[in-house]
Parts: structure tokens; C-alpha cells; sequence
């Protein structure tokens, strides 16, 4: 292949210069031919005097000649939208399938040509042929193949080059799958979505509008800078001096993301699946079985991390579109759980770097009885003071974490305890919404 198209560029660079040259040739000048024939065609034998002399007339020549050359030329560029169009296919027909869609966005008439069925069978019976796939092919299989390649011509400007893409795609998701496989016990999400994660390409995950950032989404500050908190997961820090950004952190939740990342575009983002209700003829379904993972840390630094079981709630703790689920009971003293560390959020630039007390990331994962994802998210969070605390054992100034977004929230009441300098958890309750509840299991509460 390296052969042909060198062979190829070359007939290519004899066919410019062809173009650029005059006709005689690149040392003939316009009438040399006819000078040295003489009238009508006649010939004569030259002494030495008159070869010199020719000589001489020669060299002038050549030598106007140059200074033509080097004025600007009224001849109009050779470019590749000039070349017919069987050079730019057999030119097209040596890229492979990423330069040939790349190939493709530069205008109308490359886009038509980038659709050649002709290249795009090639590819695909390289890219999908029996010996490169892990299963076997009937004979039926085989056949049909062939026919497909006896009726390209039959097929649609752009047919194979679908069919390319929708089997690549599917390869992928099958790769994939296949990797995620092997689900954690705990958090009932795939063990290996870092090691699906590698640099791929550019998807899109979610839209933010930095023009929002007002009071209401501060999540804390220190002495440098501020930090604002934008659904989903996305925190903005800003130079307290200059309004000027500092940086970026965006807090992704691992459901679902391998598939955000790589089944996505730069322009669209990647659609879950539509879910099917998981029927039950239990007249409390959807209340009941759920298991809970909480992850508070910063910076590599876990501060709690924990795992709830066998949570359920009642019919009659629904109340204003919500239904409430008691994870630690403010009033079961063995349900307190300490934060272990200095809470804070770490930040780091290029030149400055510091850590905002009070404020965390919060990782919440919810699963159903069955346990699937129920609800799931990673967003930066902060601890904000409240009142005095009605319980009789607690001496300390009490605070407070809440998080919002559409499928429900969670509130969540700590305890400054001086003696021993830490946080404790005292209360912890989710509140999920029946919407969601309703459209998960198929319920109507």
C-alpha cells in the first residue's frame, strides 16, 4: 500500500508541474522551437560563429524566462476541490475509517465522496471479517455476506458506512459490558469503571450556565477565594479580588458513566435507556429493601464512609410529594456516627492552593430491593450552623447539611463535640420522591 501511494503522489507531482511549466519543456521559452527551424520550416547547418551566437540568444531567453517566473503568476492554483472526482476517491480509498469521516466534514462534495459504498465495504469487511471475530460463522452467514458485496452498487449513498458505524458502536458497547461486569457488593455498582474510563474522545455530559452564580449557589469561601456549587456536581471557584475564574471541579457519580463517556458525542449526550417498572404484587413495593452507601471525603480523604441496610419506610410518611426514610435516628444514641478528620475542601491551582472548612464532597448511592441504582449523585456539600439542640445528651453547637435536585434530598443534622474535636452524625433522612417511586416499580402511592 506504502508502494501505490507513493507511485501515486508521484504521478500527482509530474501533473502539477505539467500545469506550471510552459510546453517546451522547463528550459524551452516561448518560440525556441520555431527560431531553430528557421522559415517555413527550414533547417540550415550552423558554423561556429552562428552556435555561439544561437548560444547566447538561448541564455537571454532562459534568463526572461526566469524573470516571467518570478513575477506573479495568473495561473490559479491546483488544490484537491479541483481534482476529478476518480482521483479523490482512489485518494479517499487509502485513509481509514476515522480520516475518511474527518475527510468527510470539509465540504458538500467531500461528504458525498466520503460515502462511497465501495470504501466503506472494504473497511468493514477488514474492520468485521470471520477471522478477526471471537465467534463462528454458519455458512448461511458466509453467503449472505457475499451477496452484500454483490449488491453494493444496489445500496444507498452511505449504506456501509451506517452499517460501519452501528456495528462499531455495538462492538463497543459489547467490550464494555463485558468490563463492567463484576458489580461491588456494597455499592452495587461495576468494579472496573476507572479502568473502562480511558481517553477516547470528547462526550458530552452535562450543560452549565456559569452566569448563575449568585448567593444562592456560594457554598463557602476562604481568604483567597469562593466557591459555588452548579447542579450537577460542578463546583466553580472564583478569586475573591478579581471575580476572575480560578478553577474547575467537576464531581461525576460513577453510575452510568462509563456509558456517558464513551456512547456520547461533543455535541450530544449519550440517552439512558428507557426503564421498565419492576412489578410487584406486595401492596408496600417500592417502600421497602432499600440499602444505602454514603461517602464523605475531599482530596483522597474519606471522612465517612458508610453502608445501611434493610431501610424502609410506611404509606403514612408520605406527606407533600415525599416519602421519608430514617437512615440514623436522632434518637438512637448507637446510630451517631463521628466524621473521622479535619473536614474541609481541599483546592489547588498552579500557583495557590488552601482547604474551605466546613464543605465536602457527598457520593450517595441508593439501591432498590432488587439491588439496582436507585438514586444516585456526587455533589460538593456544606455543613451550615443551626439552633440549639433539643436533645438532652448533646452539649455542643449543632449543624446542618442539606442537598435538593429532582428525584429527592437528604438532610442530614451533626454535632460539634469539643472535648474530642470531631463531628458527629446524629441524624441522616432521605427524602425520595413519589414520582420517582411511582415511575421505578410501577406503583401509583
Amino acid at each position: 500500500m506504502a508502494t501505490g501511494r507513493g507511485r501515486l503522489m508521484q504521478q500527482l507531482w509530474f501533473g502539477l508541474q505539467a500545469l506550471r511549466l510552459p510546453p517546451g519543456g522547463a528550459g524551452a521559452a516561448p518560440g525556441t522551437d520555431r527560431e531553430a527551424a528557421g522559415p517555413a520550416g527550414i533547417s540550415f547547418r550552423k558554423g561556429p560563429s552562428a552556435r555561439c551566437a544561437g548560444r547566447t540568444t538561448t541564455l537571454k531567453q532562459c534568463a526572461g524566462w526566469g524573470r516571467r517566473c518570478e513575477q506573479p503568476s495568473t495561473v490559479h492554483p491546483v488544490s484537491l476541490e479541483r481534482m476529478p472526482s476518480e482521483i479523490l476517491l482512489k485518494i479517499f480509498s487509502y485513509l481509514d475509517a476515522v480520516t475518511l469521516l474527518c475527510a468527510g466534514c470539509v465540504n458538500r462534495r467531500f461528504y458525498h465522496l466520503a460515502n462511497d459504498n465501495f470504501i466503506w465495504i472494504r473497511i468493514y469487511s477488514t474492520a468485521f471479517s470471520p477471522k478477526r471475530s471471537n465467534w463462528k460463522v454458519n455458512s448461511a452467514e458466509t453467503t449472505a455476506v457475499s451477496m452484500n458485496l454483490l449488491s453494493v452498487e444496489d445500496k444507498e449513498a452511505g449504506y456501509w458506512k451506517k452499517e460501519y458505524i452501528t456495528k462499531q458502536r455495538a462492538s463497543v458497547k459489547a467490550a464494555l459490558a463485558q468490563v463492567l461486569q463484576p458489580v461491588n457488593t456494597y455499592t452495587g455498582l461495576p468494579v472496573k469503571t476507572k479502568e473502562a474510563l480511558r481517553p477516547r474522545w470528547h462526550s458530552l455530559i452535562a450543560k452549565y450556565n456559569l452566569s448563575n452564580l449568585t448567593e444562592s449557589t456560594l457554598i463557602g469561601w476562604d481568604r483567597l477565594i469562593r466557591i459555588f456549587c452548579l447542579h450537577p456536581g460542578l463546583l466553580v471557584g472564583l478569586w475573591k479580588r478579581e471575580e476572575e475564574l480560578a478553577f474547575v471541579m467537576a464531581n461525576l457519580h460513577f453510575h452510568h458513566l462509563v456509558e456517558k463517556s464513551t456512547l456520547g458525542s461533543a455535541t450530544v449526550p449519550y440517552e439512558l435507556p428507557p426503564h421498565t417498572p419492576l412489578l410487584d404484587d406486595n401492596p408496600e413495593c417500592g417502600l421497602h429493601g432499600y440499602q444505602l452507601h454514603v461517602d464523605v471525603h475531599s482530596a483522597g480523604i474519606f471522612y465517612m464512609c458508610g453502608t445501611f441496610r434493610s431501610l424502609f419506610t410506611k404509606k403514612g410518611s408520605i406527606e407533600n410529594g415525599y416519602v421519608k426514610l430514617v437512615v440514623i435516628s436522632f434518637k438512637n444514641n448507637t446510630e451517631h456516627l463521628p466524621l473521622i478528620g479535619k473536614v474541609g475542601l481541599s483546592w489547588r491551582t498552579d500557583v495557590f492552593n488552601g482547604c474551605i472548612k466546613s464543605c465536602s464532597i457527598m457520593d450517595v448511592t441508593l439501591l432498590d430491593e432488587y439491588g439496582k441504582p436507585f438514586w444516585c449523585f456526587s455533589s460538593p456539600v456544606c455543613m451550615r450552623s443551626s439552633g440549639p439542640s433539643d436533645g438532652p445528651n448533646f452539649l455542643g453547637h449543632t449543624y446542618y447539611v442539606d442537598y435538593v435536585d429532582s428525584e429527592g434530598k437528604v438532610h442530614m443534622e451533626l454535632v460539634w463535640i469539643k472535648e474530642t474535636e470531631e463531628y458527629f452524625i446524629v441524624s441522616l433522612v432521605l427524602y425520595l420522591r413519589i414520582a420517582k417511586i411511582n415511575h421505578w416499580f410501577g406503583t401509583t402511592y
